[in-house]
């Protein structure tokens, strides 16, 4: 597995792994974040989840996952992890992620995209009224880890690899349009306090 490139490796994750347990929890009425944690020695899975705010309202995606990954028997130390996030963390799991020992995270959709394409704008404001911070103002490099997004990974691939990850970053943005309607269409019934 480590032959693959890391751009192909974690849209996979987010497609094939995150992607069906984020449709089932927005069916349930959850949000749709989701995140994952791959091994950097060889890009393997360790655990993959999504968010489950309506049994407890701090289990966002990344929140959720490091619970779960905190519930393994045996697991590898963080610094030998890559955090895969479907979305550009709040400051909530931005902390946890750091909290975890983790020097890294990776995000494909940005908060301006919460706010904007998910209409979910919790994070910015947030980020403005706690912080006086404005999108994208706090340091995505710095003494505990460095984020990236992987839209610029995937920008940085040659053809044909290019124009085929283009291609599945289009198929992953459709399906999260869809699950964003429908949490939308739902979200009146559930018991979520940041709706």
């Amino acid at each position: 597995m480590t032959s693959q490139p890391l751009s192909v490796r974690l849209l996979d994750v987010i497609e094939h792994d995150i992607l069906p347990l984020t449709a089932r929890g927005v069916s349930l009425g959850n949000k749709v974040f989701g995140a994952a944690i791959l091994r950097k020695s060889d890009l393997s899975l360790v655990v993959a989840e999504t968010n489950n705010e309506l049994e407890n309202p701090l289990w966002h995606g990344e929140v959720h996952t490091l619970k779960r990954f905190y519930e393994l028997g045996e697991k590898p130390n963080t610094k030998d992890l890559i955090f895969l996030s479907t979305h550009e963390p709040c400051t909530m799991c931005m902390s946890a992620i750091t909290w975890a020992g983790f020097d890294n995270f990776y995000s494909f959709f940005s908060h301006e995209d919460s706010r904007d394409a998910f209409a979910i704008p919790h994070d910015l404001k947030i980020l403005k009224e706690v912080f006086g911070l404005e999108p994208g103002g706090y340091r995505r490099n710095n003494a505990f880890w460095n984020s990236y997004f992987i839209t610029d990974l995937v920008e940085a691939e040659e053809d044909p690899l290019k124009s085929t990850l283009k291609a599945q970053t289009a198929r992953i943005k459709a399906a999260y349009d869809d699950l964003s309607t429908s949490y939308q269409s739902s979200k009146g019934g559930n018991d979520i306090p940041l709706n």
